[in-house]
């Protein structure tokens, strides 16, 4: 780097700017302020305000619930093609709900029963117009995993059945919760890495426990991880039943086909739609023919014809095992919510047009709430079925509706006909459907951009294949919890050198043709100062410091006068920072060195000015930006031997 021993000619070192002090707000407007930022960043009163009362009240209502505002404006078009794609979306809904109710280790039919009420709420109340809701592999997997860990669901189906009304009640409430008290944010916490990790673990967990199915055992480990379910699969070999694994083989391989069509042309997408359907209603007929349900093929049996029954009465509320129910209810509330808004906003990017998180949670909770009245359990936005909805051409939420009618014509005139649906072909379904869940791709492209954003990621694959779904889920949030708080922790300090003529000041690092001005130590804060890392910001400019005196000491160049702390980035600072301020002053004039502050935001000024910090440190040594202070601070050089503004310059400022 060069040297910069003069002051730029654009710089009048005569005049300065004067950094201002926000006016001091009162305590109940300034916590307003805050409240407001905090919890409505997107303002949803604004709408409302300059409105006619009638105006306001229909505003509120389509706020709570958006089919008011397109419903008056839905036509013919629309209508035609949202039948079609409720009508494709309801022969996958329909094979994929029965199967991920096994899953669950719940009776089959609860997958059309949650197919059927769930998406009528959401047409009203949600804010997508792609979303296709129903039950998810996930959601099922978790419930299974936490209610069977206390229960078990072939020993007391009743009390089972029941927890799972009560957890999906709970998630509900939890969900519905955070859109009311607008604590969205809450999800954030579960970051793209993590969610990449996690649903490719539980997808991988899914397609293990398939294995039953596949090769049509009758007893299976109650456990999740890859040893107990490979020991439970090789211990009992000598109960493999070929047909079983011939059917299940032939049939993934079909589906695992239709979807690789549909992949190479996008305008076939019906094709891999279709395929589950079509799996059933061939597996059902091969077993008809056949009568392999004699031969150790397992079929699904009985489905009972009619609507969902009322279950507000099989709420578990007096249950000994109601805080099972209770931590399920939270741990898949979050994770369909996770899902649910991210598939949501991702299609919506697609069309161009906003979902609202917060009116998302709200829509999920009402839809699960009044699922767990109806004999459902946990639903949300699968991508699979939302992708077909996008593909197929919905316009709107309509095509939830026409899905739920389809179901319901299933439920009233065609379970019987899902009798002999061989459970090897619903096992197919799920692995075809899981193993699109694994995003090798996002993986690599994870460790390409940030490696730390891989470990996340790996962590909580490991976790859930080698340990447990909660195992997995709580090393991954606690990763990124522990990431966030690093980043706080250990903020970034850069030392600044000028781009050569100009009155930019970049990082050396990365500029390398930056020039260093003798004499001047300029660093950049770039976090806000809090007691998390208030020790180490006191510590690494301390030993910044160090480094450029033995450097200028050792080139036999202008000692070290000023320390320059850039604090653009500073956002906010608590008594903490203050407090390491304060020790970099004593620490400074103990040196013999000017401490020098620029570019102090509006919050920080204010607790600057309260702390009495201003006048310790003197307001002429506050400036605007880094040239100002890198001028003032040059010109004090080549006027004075001492680190004193001059009189000119301090009336200025």
């Amino acid at each position: 780097m060069g040297n910069a021993d003069y002051v730029h000619p654009s710089v009048n070192v005569e005049k300065g700017h004067r950094v201002a002090v926000p006016p001091q707000q009162p305590f109940i407007k300034s916590l307003k302020t805050t409240m407001k930022e905090t919890f409505f960043p997107d303002d949803p009163l604004r709408q409302f305000k300059n409105q006619p009362r009638s105006r306001k009240l229909m505003l509120g209502l389509q706020y709570v619930l958006p089919i008011f505002e397109w419903g008056p404006r839905y036509s013919l078009p629309f209508f035609k093609a949202d039948l079609i794609a409720g009508i494709t979306i309801a022969s996958l809904a329909i094979p994929q709900g029965i199967s991920y109710a096994k899953l669950a280790n719940l009776p089959p039919i609860l997958g059309l029963y949650s197919s059927f009420v769930p998406p009528l709420v959401y047409a009203m109340m949600g804010s997508s117009r792609d979303l296709a809701v129903g039950t998810v592999a996930v959601a099922s997997l978790l419930t299974a995993s936490m209610l069977g860990s206390e229960v078990n669901a072939a020993e007391n189906p009743t009390l089972y059945l029941h927890l799972a009304f009560t957890a999906t009640f709970f998630a509900g409430i939890f969900q519905a919760s955070l859109g009311i008290l607008r604590l969205g944010f809450i999800v954030d916490f579960l970051s793209h890495s993590t969610i990449v990790g996690f649903m490719a673990g539980a997808a991988t967990v899914v397609c293990l426990q398939q294995l039953k199915g596949i090769l049509g055992l009758d007893h299976f480990t109650h456990g999740t991880d890859l040893v107990s379910v490979l020991r439970s699969v090789f211990t009992q070999s000598h109960q493999w039943r070929w047909e079983s694994a011939v059917l299940g083989i032939a049939f993934l391989f079909y589906l695992l086909l239709a979807r690789f069509f549909s992949k190479k042309r996008p305008n076939l997408f019906w094709i891999s739609a279709m395929a589950p359907l079509t799996s059933v209603i061939l597996g059902s007929l091969l077993v008809y023919l056949t009568h392999a349900e004699k031969h150790g093929v397992q079929v699904i049996g009985h489905l009972k014809k009619g609507l969902n029954p009322i279950s507000i009465t099989d709420l578990a509320f007096g249950s000994p095992y109601l805080s099972t129910a209770l931590r399920t209810g939270i741990v898949t509330g979050v994770i369909a919510l996770a899902e649910g808004i991210a598939v949501g906003r991702s299609f919506a990017m697609f069309k161009n047009y906003h979902i609202d998180g917060n009116k998302e949670m709200i829509a999920f909770g009402m839809m699960n709430i009044a699922g767990s009245l109806t004999s459902c359990y946990l639903t949300t936005g699968p991508f699979s079925r939302s992708a077909v909805n996008f593909n197929a051409g919905c316009k709107t939420a309509v095509s939830n509706v026409v899905m739920a009618v389809a179901v319901m014509f299933t439920l009233l005139f065609l379970t019987p006909l899902f009798h002999y649906t061989p459970m090897v072909v619903l096992s197919s379904i799920i692995i075809a459907a899981m193993l699109g869940l694994i995003d090798y791709e996002a993986a690599i492209h994870l460790w390409q951009v940030d490696k730390f954003d891989f470990l996340v990621c790996i962590s909580a694959y490991v976790g859930v294949v080698f340990g447990s779904v909660e195992i997995g889920l709580v090393i991954a949030v606690a990763l990124s919890f522990l990431r966030v708080l690093l980043f706080v922790a250990r903020p970034r300090t850069l030392v600044l050198g000028n781009i050569p003529d100009s009155l930019i000041y970049r990082s050396v690092d990365q500029y390398p043709n930056t020039n260093n001005v003798p004499g001047i130590l300029i660093l950049e804060i770039d976090a806000p100062i809090y007691f998390a890392n208030a020790s180490y910001l006191r510590e690494r400019i301390s030993r910044w410091i160090d480094e450029e005196e033995d450097k200028l000491k050792s080139s036999g160049e202008t000692n070290l006068q000023y320390v320059i702390l850039d604090m653009g980035a500073v956002g906010n600072i608590d008594t903490s920072g203050i407090s390491m301020l304060e020790e970099m002053k004593k620490s400074t004039d103990r040196r013999g060195l000017q401490l020098v502050l620029a570019n102090p935001g509006g919050e920080v000024m204010k607790k600057l000015n309260k702390s009495r910090f201003l006048e310790a440190i003197g307001q002429e040594w506050i400036y605007l930006t880094v040239g100002e202070a890198v001028g003032a601070c040059n010109f004090m050089l080549h006027t004075s031997s001492k680190p004193k503004p001059s009189d000119s310059w301090s009336n200025n400022v």
